[in-house]
């Protein structure tokens, strides 16, 4: 005859179903490692910055009251009561700021990028000479003399290990080079759309 105790232990099926809809220790502990790290990566930005960051005032205040404090131990436990605060905050509340994040992020890489590009030609100057033909060929405006003068002497600062006062300023006229050609892009697309509207009315 069967017993019909078997494979009861105690408890209702539904209970058992309801253990397991209970996030696990460790997911809950990876969430709040993810929310510490949160607010860690907020304390590091600039205070006007964290301002624009869309977020309880309380949370905000605890991150700026972080950013102040030069005491390491001070800080470490300012650090762990934003993480704290950080918990306090809905799905939404944290997906905006991971958001914000993000963008200033992508921002970062393509001003880094930039940079990169403009150490690039700086470098190629003072290689190549036909790299200064190059750049009076689309910047026919420079002036080719004082280039030419900051370019010998960047060259002997390297050479004669002299502060680089020169190669500096090459960087800052190519700088400001990249930044006229941002803006006649920009205004290239926009009398493009201009135009654009104009024979959409027509």
């Amino acid at each position: 005859m069967p017993n019909p105790n078997r494979g009861s232990c105690g408890f209702q099926s539904n209970e058992f179903e309801q253990e397991y809809e209970r996030p696990s220790k460790s997911q809950l502990k990876r969430e709040m490692t993810a929310l510490q790290k949160l607010g860690e990566e907020l304390v590091a930005e600039s205070r006007e910055r964290v301002k624009r960051v869309p977020m309880p005032e309380d949370v905000r205040d605890a991150i700026l009251e972080c950013q102040q404090i030069r005491d390491h131990e001070g800080r470490r436990r300012q650090l762990q009561y934003v993480g704290k605060k950080m918990r306090t905050l809905d799905e939404d509340e944290v997906a905006a700021i991971q958001r914000t994040l993000d963008s200033w992020k992508g921002q970062s890489k393509s001003e880094t990028a930039a940079m990169h590009a403009l150490e690039k030609a700086r470098d190629k100057l003072l290689a190549n000479d036909g790299a200064l033909t190059e750049l009076m060929a689309q910047h026919p405006e420079l002036d080719v003399q004082h280039l030419r003068t900051l370019i010998r002497n960047a060259r002997k600062e390297q050479a004669e290990n002299k502060p680089p006062k020169a190669y500096r300023e090459i960087f800052q006229i190519l700088k400001y080079l990249q930044a006229e050609a941002k803006q006649d892009a920009r205004a290239d697309d926009s009398a493009e759309a201009e135009e654009d509207d104009d024979t959409a009315e027509d």
